[in-house]
């Protein structure tokens, strides 16, 4: 898998730097003077494989929310979505049996012609153990309550810097709306990525009282590609599939049965993220369904090994609304200063 990457990384590298840096004015059409307001409805839901303690079998945690719901605003170089889980949405009941989870996730972001900055705030709290039956030999499922871990607590905060290579390809239409592909090109984008993350949670009786408290820093590099086929006028296809490599630093306090241990960890992080998206653009209205795979492996000392594998459809709706005159002025007394017509926006 490392070898894969590597070698993905280093072709993928080796052809971006290649590619011609000239825009064909009619490759991609741009929706500058427009609001953009967008519903997502996600099925991304957080799952984790961790070893088991005091050498019992290994946890599988799980939270209760099938699918989340986003709102997103995009104008110009700006946009902002917000994520949350409502319980009238599928999968996110259940209660008596699962528990109650919370989600709340907010990515800010500036998205220049060849730039993407996007930054992230998401916790998760409330999970329960979804291989309960490993810890409680009599338990049934669909009759009997999973452990539940009310108390757990997933922080996560983050920053990706993405560079997209072919001035013909737009990111910004796969993601963002504020353009649309008029004919079809495809990209390398080369990412960096650094998250941290703060991880808690108290069992009790499985086997002993347990308590964890966990820091992790990750730092990550990669190179995906993205390809857009344009389908007539307003319709497309998109594939892409993005490898990426790094580093966790991971920082951790467990309890257990009173004793407190201390843990340092290096993990070697492999990631390999893939999808699929259909979408419909026209003037005005927007929409469209993705289906993604995301594969994350995290190899620590002594075979300490953790697996976070995640799969996931989005379906979402947008509209394209004029923008009010004064910011339209405002914004193009700023897209002539030096700043901005250096970042070619």
């Amino acid at each position: 898998m490392i070898k894969i990457i590597t070698i993905i990384i280093s072709f993928g590298c080796f052809f971006a730097f290649g590619q011609k840096r000239v825009r064909d004015s009619t490759a991609i059409e741009s929706f500058k003077d427009k609001f953009i307001v967008k519903i997502n409805l996600d099925s991304k839901t957080d799952f984790y494989t961790a070893d088991g303690f005091g050498g019992g079998p290994d946890i599988n945690l799980d939270s209760n929310y099938g699918s989340s719901l986003f709102l997103s605003l995009e104008f110009q170089i700006i946009g902002l979505s917000l994520g949350f889980s409502p319980s009238f949405l599928p999968g996110n009941s259940d209660e008596e049996l699962r528990g109650e989870s919370s989600f709340i996730d907010i990515q800010p972001r500036l998205a220049f012609q060849k730039w993407l900055i996007e930054l992230r705030y998401s916790r998760i709290t409330g999970y329960y153990v979804e291989n309960t039956e490993d810890f409680i030999p009599d338990w049934e499922e669909n009759v009997d309550p999973y452990i539940l871990i009310p108390d757990l607590s997933n922080t996560t905060y983050g920053i990706t810097i993405s560079h997209i290579f072919n001035p013909n390809f737009s990111y910004k239409n796969l993601f963002y709306q504020t353009e649309r592909q008029r004919k079809s090109a495809g990209s390398f984008v080369p990412t960096f990525q650094y998250s941290y993350n703060k991880f808690t949670f108290d069992l009790e009786d499985i086997p002993d009282d347990i308590k964890f408290r966990g820091d992790s820093s990750d730092l990550s590099l990669g190179i995906g590609y993205y390809y857009t086929w344009v389908i007539g006028d307003k319709w497309f296809v998109a594939p892409n599939v993005s490898p990426s490599a790094g580093v966790r630093f991971s920082k951790s306090t467990i309890t257990l049965d009173g004793t407190t241990t201390e843990e340092n960890i290096t993990f070697f992080k492999t990631v390999l993220e893939s999808g699929l998206q259909l979408g419909y653009a026209s003037e005005r209205v927007i929409f469209g369904i993705a289906f993604n795979y995301d594969i994350y492996g995290y190899e620590g000392e002594e075979g300490r090994f953790i697996n976070n594998d995640k799969t996931y459809g989005l379906l979402y709706f947008g509209y394209r609304f004029n923008s009010p005159r004064f910011i339209a002025r405002s914004y193009d007394k700023f897209a002539k200063t030096k700043f901005a017509k250096k970042m070619k926006l």
